[in-house]
């Protein structure tokens, strides 16, 4: 059975985070690599970097403060966040693994609606940013 649009904006939050996740690692292990980091270990050191639920969190809480995302999309962010996710890693709090699976929520909801200007576009701004702030 294929899932239509209008399906796809109501799938649970821990859903698209589960996709988000994927395309999440996609887009940094692609910059890194076009940023000039090519040595596998490097590679995997700078990617934790990105994708650690504190580094994700931060993203999502400097959008949020950018008032970047239209109110339908706060929607799915708000699903992500609330989503009932059962366990938290022992290394990180409540609230920080929260906002970060909100963050992969409105990832895979880009990514599962075809918004791939719009995934790219916000992916390209939270990456260049903390790239330049010498996360990476």
């Amino acid at each position: 059975m294929k899932i239509r649009d209008a399906d796809i904006k109501q799938l649970n939050g821990t859903t698209l985070a589960y996709m988000g996740d994927a395309v999440m690692e996609q887009f940094v292990r692609e910059h890194l690599i076009r940023n000039g980091q090519v040595k596998p270990n490097k590679l995997h050191v700078s990617a934790t970097k990105f994708v650690s639920a504190k580094a994700q969190a931060s993203m999502v809480v400097q959008l949020l403060e950018e008032n970047y995302f239209t109110d339908e999309e706060i929607a799915v962010i708000k699903r992500g966040r609330n989503a009932n996710q059962g366990t938290v890693p022992k290394n990180t709090d409540v609230q920080t693994y929260r906002h970060a699976t909100s963050f992969e929520a409105i990832i895979g909801y880009f990514y599962l609606l075809n918004q791939h200007d719009r995934l790219r576009n916000m992916m390209e701004h939270v990456l260049t940013d903390n790239f330049a702030k010498g996360r990476s």
